[in-house]
């Protein structure tokens, strides 16, 4: 009795057993068959085929786990054990087949960070006594009015409440940064909230040395969603099957990891647009100083495209798409960090660099240089020939020639990579320093497109490759004042009609107007054939805008005689004399003076003449006083100097005294 007990204790456990591993069967593949459904769009045949497999095993161990189940006490125990043994290794199978695309997926899907981190400063210059949120009392505070910004406004009204800065303190809303900045700098406020990329962003905007002129005081850092930059940006759907648009957006900074937030400076701005079923490309690099209306600004006042950057991504993507009559479907964002990973994952990018070239390497600490020639460059080398801009005779646009080169050899090492687990390495690789709005699925529907690309690099047919069409903008260069800043910065002035081509050519890419076929050009035997840049031209010169000349120094019938060369109504206040100050700066734009420009008369032409002469003698006194100065410091250096080499020599023979008579 106590025996049978017994073999029925053991038979209900073998049947647990069995109908357990049944189950752990089901969830394993029910596991690996969710993920391979996340692959959509690659290799959907091969997907169906082996999701029908694992379905039949689940049916085959399920069966044959019911046989034994049944059967238990019938003598299988022989039958029993090779199937526990099999259907453990086929639930291993499963689940490392699962994890793999689990782990491929969440690196793919690491690009597209769903949380942003946002760091607002409270910002004093640096001879203020205050060193603290705590040590400003009866401060003026500057910060953003525009309820969009969360660096700007959100987390400055967080500030301003918790510390109750409002009971001590007055607050000072503007439109824009650069008037904040402008003020403080004028003491006409002594405090304000600015965002974390300040230092970046305004340095490059006629404040070279804002990071030695202030200090932060305080900062706050928030966790918001990151939201939807535009209606018809296809981030929560759509593929890459059809013709789409994508801005790549380089971000400056020496981090590590990239903060979705933190916005491209406008240095790196490239709108690619792609026909995956012709497999061409077109390539526009915006320049830096592009004069064009800011979106997110009161008016869509004109300024450098660049400054759109301070704003966020949302100001500058909708910029450019208001600019070049273009909707931008994606972005990709990569800092300096991720681009020299990306070039270094890839085996390097082949450049045939046509001068010697210097500038720091991705953390600012030592300066990495680049000799002429055709090379592989690795990621710091790649970096400074997509950087350097300022040892180039044509600058930002040799800067914009190069950063294509460099993508273009990147996407052509892509082609050449063969092995999965090398794409999984460059994605393991780029996953903290890269943002998108592509969202994983969205990224795979282009693995076709890029298999066929492969397949295609690999056969003879290579009619068939990539076709990359650059576009380059053309225009004008102007110094124009700049309201914010308040001084005149230098600004390139786009040709309408090279705006123009280019926005064709991509439109036409995209699908959106009718494709011209090219059927026929010229060629001369006795030039090498270049391949056309759209946008290059020729076209009419452009004047650009007409500017508000100087006046200071005129008679008044000077003045007015230049007035009316520029079409400029005048009024005068004062005395008879010449022109001492004009109510509206040299440089500004005419079409945005509203009545008159006033201009302030010296009582007589002495008195501007002496004071002319008084301000001269004054700054040629102080030229020789630092002159002077200059001199007595030299001389003091000199003279301590001397006392150093007189009391080394008297060292020295001492010395040999004491060795030639011990």
């Amino acid at each position: 009795m106590q025996q049978n007990k017994s073999k029925n204790k053991k038979y209900i456990f073998k049947k647990f057993l069995i109908v357990f591993l049944n189950l752990l069967i089901l969830f394993a593949s029910g596991y690996a068959i969710s993920k391979i459904i996340l692959l959509n769009s690659i290799e959907t045949e091969i997907r169906y085929i082996l999701i029908g497999v694992f379905i039949l095993f689940d049916l085959v161990f399920a069966i044959r786990g019911i046989f034994i189940v049944k059967n238990i006490n019938k003598g299988v125990n022989k039958k029993r054990i090779p199937y526990i043994t099999l259907s453990l290794i086929y639930i291993i199978i499963l689940l490392i087949l699962g994890l793999v695309i689990n782990f491929f997926y969440s690196k793919l899907g690491s690009l597209n960070k769903d949380n942003v981190s946002y760091t607002t400063y409270l910002v004093v210059r640096s001879d203020d006594k205050a060193n603290s949120i705590n040590d400003i009392k009866k401060y003026t505070i500057g910060m953003i009015d525009d309820k969009n910004l969360p660096d700007g406004y959100t987390i400055s009204k967080n500030i301003i409440n918790e510390y109750k800065l409002e009971d001590d303190n007055t607050i000072e809303k503007f439109s824009d940064y650069n008037s904040i900045i402008s003020k403080l700098y004028k003491k006409e406020i002594q405090a304000a909230f600015l965002p974390s990329n300040y230092v970046e962003t305004l340095s490059s905007q006629g404040y070279e040395n804002i990071s030695s002129e202030t200090k932060v005081i305080y900062k706050k850092t928030m966790r918001f969603k990151k939201t939807k930059l535009n209606s018809h940006v296809k981030s929560n759907g759509g593929d890459l099957t059809n013709p789409f648009s994508i801005l790549l957006m380089g971000v400056d900074t020496t981090e590590e990891v990239l903060n979705p937030k933190e916005a491209a400076h406008g240095d790196t701005l490239i709108l690619v647009t792609f026909d995956p079923k012709t497999l061409n490309t077109t390539m526009l690099s915006i320049p830096r100083d592009s004069y064009v209306p800011i979106a997110c600004w009161k008016n869509k006042a004109k300024n450098k495209i660049t400054h759109a950057a301070m704003y966020g991504d949302k100001c500058t993507i909708s910029t450019i798409e208001e600019f070049l009559d273009v909707k931008i479907d994606y972005y990709a964002k990569i800092n300096f960090k991720g681009f020299t990973k990306l070039v270094d994952a890839v085996g390097g990018v082949k450049i045939n660099v046509e001068k010697s070239l210097c500038t720091d390497n991705s953390n600012r600490e030592k300066v990495v240089c680049v000799n002429p020639g055709e090379q592989i460059l690795d990621g710091e080398h790649a970096l400074v020939y997509a950087r350097n801009r300022k040892q180039l005779i044509d600058g930002d646009f040799g800067r914009n020639k190069h950063q294509q080169e460099v993508v273009l050899a990147i996407i052509d090492k892509i082609k050449e990579i063969r092995d999965v687990s090398k794409f999984n390495q460059i994605l393991n690789t780029i996953s903290n320093s890269m943002d998108t709005n592509l969202t994983p699925s969205q990224m795979l529907s282009f693995y076709n497109v890029l298999k066929d690309m492969i397949s295609t690099n690999s056969s003879s047919n290579k009619a068939k490759l990539i076709n990359v069409e650059q576009l380059k903008i053309v225009g004008t260069n102007q110094m124009i004042f700049d309201e914010r800043a308040n001084m005149k910065l230098w600004n390139f002035i786009p040709n309408p009609l090279s705006v123009k081509d280019d926005t064709n050519a991509m439109k036409s890419n995209l699908g959106l107007i009718p494709h011209k076929e090219i059927t026929t050009f010229k060629f001369s035997l006795a030039h090498p054939y270049e391949k056309e840049v759209i946008g290059s031209g020729p076209y009419r010169s452009v004047a650009g805008y007409s500017l508000l000349p100087s006046f200071i120094g005129l008679s008044k019938g000077a003045a007015k005689t230049r007035a009316q060369q520029y079409g400029v109504s005048l009024s005068f206040t004062g005395g008879n004399g010449n022109v001492v100050s004009q109510n509206y700066p040299e440089g500004k734009r005419i079409d945005l003076i509203s009545g008159n420009v006033v201009l302030t008369l010296s009582k007589t032409a002495d008195d501007l003449e002496e004071n002319t002469k008084d301000k001269n003698n004054k700054e040629l006194k102080n030229k020789d006083n630092k002159d002077i100065e200059k001199n007595n410091k030299d001389k003091t250096k000199e003279e301590e100097k001397d006392n150093a080499n007189n009391n080394s020599s008297n060292s020295t023979t001492s010395s040999n005294h004491s060795t030639v008579a011990p």
